[in-house]
């Protein structure tokens, strides 16, 4: 095909650019489809962890509801491994704590809720295993060491009033009257008279001499 004076002019400025800058471009775009490759990929390997974790769990919830605390160990082990970065790692966290402690083995119960505490990227889950944690240390008689758990500063949500409960009932168990009225006070304001556990905390902090909100 013949090509007149201006068409042949803009193929050999073509052919120069492309020279210059078609490497680059190639690369541009294979770095762009295989990040797009890489995202598919890493979206259809998340689905299909979540489907393998979620059958772990069901397997490790129906162990627990028939308290076969071996199974327990070994379906929570192969979440706490192979599917860590998943929601159900916390789940099972709880699940598996809550077993272990109605079976009155409360050194079990503490090991997958520092686990959560350690390694759960939601904090309404780490906040839920911490308090646990320091149910479990009150029924130790690990006072200090439950106070401790609940440094973390909740000032809000849900958790705030459930914590400065637990710190009261820590500092009760550790004869300190007058912080334990101060932390069930607190919780009562926090918590609100709307709560279902409005009138149990506030029993409590009425039985120190309190006068409640």
């Amino acid at each position: 095909m013949a090509y007149d004076l201006e068409e042949q002019e803009q193929l050999d400025e073509l052919r120069a650019f492309w020279n210059k800058y078609g490497n680059f471009i190639m690369t541009v775009i294979t770095v762009v489809m295989v990040a797009v490759a890489a995202w598919r990929g890493w979206g259809w390997w998340e689905m299909r962890q979540s489907g393998q974790a979620a059958q772990v769990y069901d397997q490790l919830r129906k162990a627990a509801d028939g308290r076969d605390l071996a199974k327990v160990k070994e379906f929570a082990g192969v979440i706490f491994s192979d599917f860590k970065g998943t929601p159900y790692a916390q789940m099972a966290a709880l699940v598996a704590a809550r077993a272990y402690f109605d079976a009155d083995d409360l050194k079990a119960a503490k090991a997958p809720l520092q686990w959560a505490i350690d390694n759960g990227p939601d904090e309404e889950f780490r906040n839920a295993a911490r308090l646990r944690l320091a149910g479990i240390l009150l029924d130790e008689k690990a006072y200090d060491a439950g106070l401790k758990v609940l440094d973390t500063a909740v000032t809000t949500g849900p958790f705030a009033g459930l914590y400065a409960d637990r710190r009261g009932d820590l500092l009760v168990a550790m004869g300190k009257t007058e912080e334990a009225r101060k932390a069930y006070n607190s919780a009562l304001e926090l918590l609100g008279s709307a709560s279902p556990l409005y009138r149990i905390v506030k029993i409590k902090a009425d039985s120190l001499g309190g006068t409640g909100s």
